[in-house]
């Protein structure tokens, strides 16, 4: 195999991590589970590009780091860096207050990525088909993005969707800055969520498309409206995607068939899938978004109720 880098660093707390990354001065980079990196540093190698590290920093010791915990006070669940697919799937705080979420890391791969893959590192990769980001744009999730400026931590939560600057390009810088958490909102009273994938049944499979849809209802002549709304599906753009007329269509209304049909255009109208010779065709999947529609927003509304 290949020789990538040349020493690995396991820190204890997130200082230690920041001031490695500073000493390297750009020549290290950040490892979660590693599930994408080393397949990506191996493509990058068989290709030519020959890429070498002077060595890379493990963050899935940290103290915290691979810790879920609701912040009542602030009103935020939290997800540190290290936090697996896995994890989440088995908290019982994101299936019942982020149902998108804990249903969209359990189809992540096969058991054995779940095990070791994190949620932040299938952020970090910025692939606008990441089942984990799919579900979280829905969730208004914000990323803790930290450096170390001169002698001096910088931190900063940004909008998920800021991160993403084209497919596998993110704005972060992996070999100085740190994804240290994910934050995001719980749902609350009248409000629930959904996630849907369709892909091929063969082995570890990529999604064709994955769908994600948070509501929130309220009562208008004697009925269940839809107050709120964020719809969320990949990969239909180069970044991650919110379907922003569809959602200024359906809040207000009342979730039937017609108005189903309705959103259905107009999400038509916005996303823009591709043809992918390694997922389907931009035809197929135009085929597949109304029905993937209805399916999460269905399963929403059936929650918030």
């Amino acid at each position: 195999m290949p020789k990538f880098w040349d020493e690995y660093h396991i820190p204890a707390t997130l200082d230690d991590a920041l001031g490695l990354l500073a000493r390297y001065d750009g020549r290290a980079r950040v490892i979660g589970g590693g599930t994408d990196l080393l397949l990506d540093l191996k493509e990058e190698h068989y290709s030519g590009a020959r890429p070498h590290y002077a060595a890379l920093i493990d963050v899935t010791r940290i103290a915290g780091a691979n810790e879920i915990r609701e912040d009542a006070d602030a009103g935020w669940i939290v997800i540190g860096c290290a936090v697996t697919h896995a994890q989440v799937v088995a908290s019982s705080l994101v299936q019942a207050r982020a149902t998108a979420l804990h249903e969209a890391s359990g189809v992540v791969a096969g058991a054995q990525i779940r095990n070791m893959g994190t949620v932040v590192g299938n952020v970090a990769h910025a692939l606008p088909a990441a089942d984990s980001a799919v579900a979280l744009a829905v969730l208004g999730a914000e990323v803790q993005v930290r450096s170390k400026q001169s002698t001096v931590n910088s931190e900063q939560w940004r909008p998920i969707a800021s991160l993403y600057l084209g497919p596998g390009k993110s704005a972060v810088d992996s070999t100085r800055e740190i994804i240290s958490a994910i934050r995001f909102r719980p749902t609350g009273a009248n409000e629930g969520s959904a996630f849907a994938r369709i892909m091929r049944p063969q082995g570890i499979a990529l999604p064709i498309l994955g769908m994600a849809a948070r509501v929130k209802l309220a009562i208008r002549n004697s009925q269940f409206a839809i107050d709120d709304v964020a719809i969320s599906a990949g990969p239909v753009a180069p970044t991650l995607f919110r379907a922003a007329r569809t959602e200024e269509f359906l809040r207000g209304k009342v979730l039937d068939d017609a108005t189903l049909e309705q959103a259905a255009r107009v999400l038509l109208s916005e996303a823009q899938p591709r043809t992918s010779a390694h997922r389907a065709t931009r035809e197929y999947r135009v085929e597949l978004l109304p029905t993937m529609l209805r399916e999460v927003m269905t399963r929403a509304v059936k929650r918030a109720k």
